[in-house]
């Protein structure tokens, strides 16, 4: 049985975790005293004072909520193993450009796991002291990926730690897990137990006695009687006795560790009290803050949250998840807190007893949601009606202004897209919504309007100078308390990525309100993909092969050792026709693929270097689903057609050669390019309805 309002606290679980890593991220790694001389104590965020952006992508966010997923794709299984959650890495991870911290074998405790895995070594072996080594093995990983297990497991420490502890051990060993399972436990009771003490109880009954996670805890405890209002005389204890001199690697887990349950007891309970505290001690200040905010989430829900500063409103609910998921990586926290929601009454054979308007994905049923919207010409808010009933409402403060909001469906900008492209994690995501869908909204004009509202669906789509222009669909006209329902088939004037959806008000006046129940879309894609002026169309490509070129023919592959992919599309599409020109240059195999769930979830027709054309499936491991007798002839253009339609995977190659296959395992995904060792070039790739 799920705890009471749980889908509001698992959303303030996610609100805290995202937050956390938002005001810790800009000065991850300093010291103590760096931070209080050049910031002072982090009461807030402070990413404008040292000349950084707010939102960005980070390896705790999209980690945490990545990793979560092996529950989706292993059917919700209880005893999900650690070899599972291990291919859930390697079907997400694109090595090199995200998640991870990249920095080599036997330096990234993360990279080296991966490196293990790639080369064969299932979990737990992969993260083990034993394959890595102490000091590698019990570093901090472990820990901030965590959140989501008790998230999942609400009331329930034990298991919440138990599963910390397989997803722990993917990568990390020893202490690094015990801190996992402290603190997964912890959060996981925090659903119903708030008392503070009991709280750190709970967390210390699923390690062992002897450890030294354990015996840091007993100290900050009786240090924090000690001192009760004095956070700095603990952190000093913790300083000279489990400080980073102690431990070796890049970022141990015990120091770090140490330092969330300093917050956690001298924050009193309260919100912002215990972030501030946990930041401004120092070290590895994004995780632990991260850890702390979803627990304090979950302990405080939404009030505790806004019971402070305004954490909400400077980003809306808007997180990153780039992964090998390409459609993924634009995302909200409402978006997350429901589907994590959704795995923790299906993990535990429960009903959600709220409703989401029909699954619609941007519902605002969750206090102060935005998801995402921004507002042009009038402010957006979270409203609860008379009804009870949710909604985003549209304020206009400036008739004079184009006048409505939009959320991102893709990259904002060229110029975010060209700051995302310098850090270590790259910003990589496809659009999840493309020309062809049919969006869909509801609406309600205010009862308290003196005038009728015209209202129109709209998107915002790159040009070829990577302009973002936008699209309308017809009005309709709203009388004072009237609800009415637009659908819009989304146009493809560019062949660009569409970056926006939302609503636009014509001749509205100042003070007249629109509300948005409700805004999803659906259907088939109807898209050609190719060379285009600017550069917003080849970003719309997640890119996991060796090199990847776009100055020759359209799309240029190389991988260097086995098989590479370029991703394009979403998990929600089902029933569709891929087509692509192929010309094989030296490759071992080549091939299209559709229901693309990543790296290691696809069907594909691939034409091998042996001479054969196969349908596969890779699905833990590749199955020929079927093949014929084909020869591959180096250097000729080979025209690939793929067709899903339900449990029926055809292909052919120029139109002549067909082969079936019929299988239901993988149900939607999108779409890839496909090489196994070699270099291919592609000119262009269409998607469009089965006829």
């Amino acid at each position: 049985m799920l705890p009471q309002n749980y889908e509001e606290t698992v959303y303030a679980g996610v609100l805290g975790k995202i937050i956390g890593v938002y005001l810790g991220r800009p000065f991850e790694g300093w010291t103590n005293q760096r931070i209080e001389e050049r910031l002072g104590d982090i009461d807030y965020y402070v990413h404008d004072k040292v000349g950084v952006r707010l939102i960005v992508t980070d390896d705790d966010i999209s980690g945490t909520f990545t990793f979560i997923r092996a529950l989706e794709d292993y059917n919700y299984d209880p005893q999900l193993t650690s070899k599972q959650i291990g291919q859930t890495w390697l079907n997400y991870l694109v090595e090199g450009r995200s998640v991870l911290w990249w920095g080599g074998l036997g330096n990234s405790t993360e990279h080296t796991a991966y490196l293990r895995l790639k080369q064969g070594l299932d979990a737990p072996a992969s993260g083990s002291i034993a394959c890595n080594g102490q000091v590698v093995a019990e570093q901090i990983g472990a820990q901030i990926f965590i959140d989501g297990w008790a998230l999942v497991n609400p009331g329930d420490p034990e298991r919440a730690a138990d599963f910390a502890r397989r997803a722990g051990s993917v990568s990390h060993d020893g202490e690094s897990v015990y801190g996992a399972m402290v603190l997964a436990a912890m959060e996981a009771a925090a659903f119903e137990e708030k008392d503070l003490d009991k709280l750190v109880d709970i967390g210390q009954e699923q390690i062992p006695k002897d450890s030294t996670i354990n015996r840091m805890i007993n100290d900050i405890r009786a240090w924090h009687q000690e001192n009760p209002d004095d956070w700095r005389a603990t952190f000093k204890q913790i300083q000279a006795n489990y400080g980073y001199d102690k431990y070796g690697g890049n970022c141990h887990i015990v120091p770090n560790h140490g330092l969330i349950i300093l917050g956690f007891l001298h924050g009193d309970g309260d919100f912002q009290k215990s972030l501030k505290i946990v930041n401004t001690a120092g070290w590895d200040t994004d995780c632990n803050s991260g850890n702390l905010g979803c627990l304090m989430g979950i302990r405080n829900g939404i009030e505790g949250i806004d019971a402070g500063p305004d954490w909400r409103t400077p980003f809306g609910d808007i997180c990153y998840v780039p992964t090998a998921d390409s459609g993924s990586g634009i995302t909200d926290a409402a978006t997350i807190a429901r589907n994590i929601s959704i795995a923790g009454a299906k993990l535990n054979g429960a009903e959600l007893t709220s409703t989401s308007k029909n699954g619609a994905r941007y519902n605002f049923s969750y206090p102060g949601s935005v998801q995402g919207f921004r507002g042009t010409g009038c402010e957006v808010s979270n409203q609860q009606m008379d009804s009870g009933e949710r909604v985003l409402t549209l304020s206009v403060n400036d008739a004079s202004a184009v006048t409505g909001a939009y959320t991102d469906t893709f990259i904002d900008s060229k110029e975010t897209a060209q700051y995302f492209s310098g850090r270590g994690y790259g910003l990589m995501t496809s659009p999840n919504l493309n020309p062809g869908q049919t969006v869909t909204m509801t609406l309600l004009a205010s009862s308290e309007n003196t005038a009728n509202l015209s209202v129109k669906p709209a998107v915002r789509i790159y040009n070829e100078d990577d302009e973002i222009v936008s699209y309308s669909g017809d009005a309709c006209v709203l009388q004072p308390g009237e609800r009415g329902t637009l659908e819009y088939t989304v146009p493809d004037p560019t062949g660009l990525p569409v970056c926006g959806v939302g609503v636009e008000l014509e001749n509205a006046t100042n003070g007249s309100k629109l509300h948005l129940v409700s805004l999803d879309w659906h259907g088939t894609p109807n898209i050609t993909l190719t060379r285009k002026r600017g550069d917003m169309w080849w970003r719309a490509w997640v890119n996991a092969v060796s090199h990847y070129h776009h100055y020759f023919e359209t799309f240029r592959l190389i991988q260097d050792s086995g098989t590479g992919m370029v991703l394009y599309g979403n998990r929600d599409w089902d029933s569709y026709k891929v087509s692509a020109d192929i010309t094989p240059h030296l490759v071992n195999r080549v091939g299209l693929a559709a229901r693309v769930q990543g790296l290691k979830r696809y069907y594909a027709l691939v034409l091998t270097g042996e001479g054969k054309l196969q349908i596969v499936r890779e699905l833990d491991g590749r199955k020929i689903l079927n093949e014929v007798e084909y020869p591959l002839e180096l250097g000729r253009t080979y025209q690939f057609d793929v067709t899903v339609n339900g449990n029926q995977i055809s292909g052919s190659i120029d139109g002549d050669t067909t082969i079936e296959a019929n299988d239901n395992l993988l149900t939607t995904g999108g779409i890839g390019l496909l090489i196994d060792e070699g270099r291919t070039a592609t000119q262009s790739v269409s998607v469009s309805p089965v006829e």
